[in-house]
């Protein structure tokens, strides 16, 4: 019916389930009316007039607001309010559409028909029995809560709906109360008590609602007399600055008028008997870190809300697969809070998406556009905040105001220790911390092990700026930081007594109230002796770089004169450094040394262990493996002295994984079976504290690489997957990490595994992202560019494999040698010869002057490969003897698989030199010394070449 004109006075208009009666102003959803505002009804009726038409914002507003000046965005909030009556876009529904800055137009079908006759339209209900606002917003994500409320309130006569400002309450009870229109003979009443500065005045405001003119000395037996013969709903809203009034109120009525039945709404239930309460949760955001598109987003009704409110703001806003992940956030650091997200939603204009992410950190200042239709305590977040506060007792709010130090969270035990003073005794905070959580303000999480309180983060944002404006906040932060000090020595004292989950599960929770005591700590009016007690404790590298300047700068201005505290932190600070900035970093050889130094001091042995440790590592990494055996050697006669065998167990593996990079490997083997044989893991955390890493994940990895080497590709990978596995039920990422980084990525590359490669690859990428841990991250990024290779797309796979190669290499890192081998292949497979050849033989010269000739045979097979594509004048007499050398290298070492590819090399080449026999007999010999392995790339290709030889042969 597009371009056809309609005479509303004559006409009936119908579209999808709706029919418009203009003259009557009736719209009718099947049979039943849709309640729809005035002005939103008059947009409708210029809209469905000339359906598919544009109609200018100017002419609409002209028509909808005779006479009268108003902005763009009054038209704006009518249309959105218009939407949501129709549920359009939900369903796949579409009936108004915007066009940017011009106006709107009507897209669904229309089709118009005489009127019936006005006896006919008699669905609307003439009699009022209801003064119940008009809520000009559709409800999201409370229809099972509303639901509940109507079918439970006949059977309870007194339910409350309870819950934080801002969280929906007065929404929801005018939803049910709608709903229960017609169950009650006389009706629902709504009474908002908000307005009344006089608990004494709640009988008069309640009787003004009902037209009930009470004289009496008595306003309460009064009003109960009036209501005795009369079936009906009473909405008490906002009932928590008049609490005692309302309670006692509602008892005498439900005592005196049996067929009364209340709704009230409070931040706190009115504990009166037969009360049934329904405490309205925030609304779903989603998973946090977890990126969801824009299809999965909008299932959350928290994300639905956002949108709807962005969509009255803007005229139009859609939700896209790349804004939703930033929509969702905003929405779960709002904590699904009704009130904040549309708040949010009304700034999006000003900041856009991102920007408001960026600055919800000021969300006080930020979240203040509340509607002008609204009670004043919603036009800002503060002033729904200030609204709850100033209801509270002085020791309520004091209580509030110190929690606000919290992060993530508290125990009342800690909240105790930290909130109490000489002037809030502990029964005084036990009791105040009850009263927050029964008025919504606190909220208790079930644990396994004790019960657990937390703020909701815009209540505790609010917290902690009243905590900074009252004077207290030096003295509760220093409560706080001692807390967490004490507390997490316990810890470490409990790790080596506690199982390992039990005890992660007790503190990892506290690390976020940790890094808060430390902020505090290092800053100019904190302890810092407090904080290099502190320091100690965390458990992300990432974090360490700048806390370690600070809590070393504290240890130099003398905060504290502890030797033990010295030690402590020094060796915390290497670890932190081993896993930020590398293994051989020069920063980390020196904090492990003067950890050393000190340990040696008062001879304490515990910590001399973790040095050792962490200066061979620091040795081993940066290719000093001399002195790594040596370091390994003074570590297992140490360890020998003492009483738990698990540490001359781990100094044995460590033995072993010197001589494995040494290119030993029967003995590495030898070393590192006896380690995972004798090795009981411990159920706690200890042994990962102490060496960084689990030690049996550790030994299994390298003894996954030795076990390939020797020529048993089957075992090693199953053992490489059950590295990743037993890292992965440690719950430990650094040990995560070293098994994917070490064994699995590149025995999955070795095996000609491409599937494997980009599992565990991308577990590596993903793990090391999250966490911060730059030296992982590039490996992940230069094994998913060998797999880009392996798969035929050499010049892109290049591309990401030298990104990420360059990183390991400023690293300095033994880790990813075999990167620097495969990818001097890889420039000869891309005609790059000579750039091969530059990275081989810096790997030969580096494994000669290290004596890290664990891969001194590929480095020579691949250099040979490369001589031959390079076809310079006797290339093949060079390559030959690479070769051969490979060969002689990889029988020295035991290492079967790379002599399996040092023979196949060398065969290709005697048969392209008419030396067939001799190049079968080769292969041959070494091809059959294998048991295992046959379905790998390895042994494929040289059966392949067999067959081949086989046939000239013939």
């Amino acid at each position: 019916m597009a371009g056809t004109s309609v005479a509303s006075s004559e006409r009936s208009i119908s579209f999808a389930p709706f029919r418009l009666f203009p003259e009557q102003r009736l719209l009718l959803e099947g049979d039943n009316p849709v309640r729809v505002g005035s002005r939103a009804l008059d947009i409708l009726t210029a809209l469905v007039e000339r359906p598919g038409e544009l109609v200018g914002k100017d002419e609409l507003i002209a028509r909808v607001w005779r006479g009268t000046f108003v902005e763009d965005g009054n038209l704006k909030f009518q249309v959105g309010a218009l939407r949501r009556a129709l549920g359009d876009g939900r369903g796949g529904r579409r009936y108004i559409a915007a066009s940017a800055g011009q106006g709107y137009r009507f897209v669904a079908p229309v089709s118009v028909a005489q009127a019936p006759a006005a006896a006919a339209l008699a669905t609307a209900p003439t009699r009022q029995n209801h003064n119940l606002p008009q809520q000009l917003t559709r409800l999201i994500g409370r229809a099972d809560a509303t639901s509940r409320i109507v079918a439970r309130l006949p059977r309870h006569r007194f339910l409350s709906i309870v819950g934080p400002g801002g969280i929906g309450k007065t929404a929801v009870a005018i939803a049910a109360a709608e709903a229960s229109v017609n169950t009650y003979e006389h009706g629902v009443w709504f009474v908002d008590l908000a307005p009344l500065g006089d608990a004494r005045l709640v009988p008069s405001a309640i009787g003004q609602v009902l037209g009930f003119d009470i004289r009496s000395d008595d306003p309460v037996a009064g009003l109960v007399g009036a209501l005795r013969d009369r079936r009906l709903v009473l909405v008490l809203d906002n009932c928590e600055h008049v609490i005692e009034a309302a309670a006692s109120l509602a008892v005498a009525i439900l005592r005196g008028a049996a067929d009364v039945h209340i709704l009230a709404t409070s931040r706190e239930p009115l504990r009166v008997e037969g009360e049934y309460v329904q405490r309205l949760p925030p609304l779903a955001s989603g998973p946090p870190s977890t990126p969801l598109g824009a299809a999965e987003a909008l299932a959350f009704p928290a994300v639905e809300l956002f949108v709807e409110r962005a969509a009255e703001r803007l005229g139009e806003f859609e939700l896209t697969d790349e804004n939703a992940p930033i929509v969702a956030e905003i929405c779960l650091k709002l904590d699904g809070i009704p009130l904040a997200i549309e708040l949010a939603a009304a700034r999006i204009e000003t900041f856009g998406v991102r920007g408001l992410a960026t600055h919800l950190d000021d969300r006080f200042r930020l979240l203040t556009s509340g509607r002008r239709s609204g009670p004043p305590r919603h036009r800002t977040l503060r002033a729904a905040l200030d609204w709850s506060y100033d209801v509270l007792s002085d020791g309520e709010r004091a209580v509030l105001r110190r929690l606000g130090i919290f992060m993530r969270g508290f125990t009342l035990d800690a909240a105790c220790a930290v909130v109490a003073d000489p002037g809030l005794l502990k029964g005084d905070v036990i009791d105040a911390v009850a009263g927050l959580v029964e008025k919504s303000l606190a909220i208790v999480e079930t644990t396994e092990t004790e019960p657990r309180l937390r703020l909701l983060e815009t209540t505790r944002a609010y917290a902690f700026e009243r905590l900074a404006e009252s004077g207290e906040w030096e003295a509760v932060a220093h409560r706080h930081a001692e807390y967490y000090r004490n507390l997490f020595e316990r810890a470490e004292g409990e790790a080596a007594a506690r199982p390992a989950g039990e005890w992660l599960a007790d503190y990892a929770r506290e690390i976020d109230n940790l890094r808060a005591a430390l902020d505090w700590a290092f800053s100019p009016g904190g302890d810092g002796s407090i904080g290099v007690a502190l320091w100690m404790h965390l458990p992300l590298p990432e974090e360490c770089r700048g806390r370690a300047e600070r809590a070393l700068a504290a240890l130099g201005a003398g905060a504290s004169q502890d030797a033990r505290h010295e030690l402590k932190l020094r060796a915390a600070v290497a670890a932190s450094l081993m896993f930020s900035r590398g293994a051989a970093d020069p920063e980390t050889g020196m904090a492990y040394t003067k950890a050393l130094e000190i340990a040696e001091s008062p001879d304490d042995a515990e910590y001399r262990l973790r040095a050792l440790w962490g200066l061979w590592a620091y040795h081993t990494a940066g290719g000093r493996l001399r002195a790594a055996l040596e370091l390994a050697q003074t570590f297992y006669a140490l360890a020998a002295e003492r009483p738990d065998s698990n540490d001359r167990l781990s100094g044995e593996g460590m033995i072993g994984i010197s001589q494995h990079y040494l290119g030993d490997q029967p003995s590495a083997r030898r070393h590192l079976e006896h380690m995972l044989v004798g090795y009981v893991t411990p159920d706690q955390t200890s042994h990962i504290i102490r060496f960084q890493s689990d030690q049996r994940v550790a030994m299994s990895l390298f003894l996954a690489r030795v076990l390939w080497l020797q020529g048993f590709p089957d075992q090693a990978t199953r053992a490489a997957h059950s590295t990743v596995e037993d890292a992965h039920a440690a719950h430990h990422t650094i040990s995560l990490c070293l098994a994917l980084a070490h064994a699995a990525c590149p025995l999955a590359l070795l095996t000609g595994d491409l599937a494997a490669v980009e599992h565990y690859s991308t577990m590596l990428l993903d793990h090391s992202t999250r966490h911060a841990l730059a030296l992982w991250r590039a490996g992940g990024r230069s094994f998913q560019g060998l797999l880009v290779i392996q798969r035929g797309d050499v010049l892109i796979g290049l591309r990401l494999l030298r990104a990420g190669f360059n990183e390991t290499r400023e690293a300095g890192s033994t880790v990813f040698r075999l990167i620097a081998i495969l990818m001097a292949e890889a420039f000869g497979r891309a005609g790059q010869s000579a750039d091969g050849l530059a990275v081989i033989e810096e790997e030969i010269a580096r494994a000669e002057r290290t004596e890290e000739r664990w891969a001194m045979a590929e480095s020579l097979r691949v250099k040979g490969e490369l001589l031959l594509l390079q076809g310079a004048p006797g290339a093949a007499a060079a390559a030959e003897d690479h070769f051969r050398q490979a060969l002689d290298w990889a029988r020295r070492q035991g290492a079967l698989s790379w002599e399996l590819r040092a023979a196949t090399s060398l065969a290709r080449l005697l048969r392209d030199r008419d030396r067939v026999d001799e190049a079968r007999d080769l292969l041959a010999s070494v091809y059959e010394r294998f048991t295992e392995g046959f379905g790998t790339a390895d042994l494929q290709s040289a059966k392949r070449l067999l067959g081949e030889l086989a046939i000239v042969r013939a």
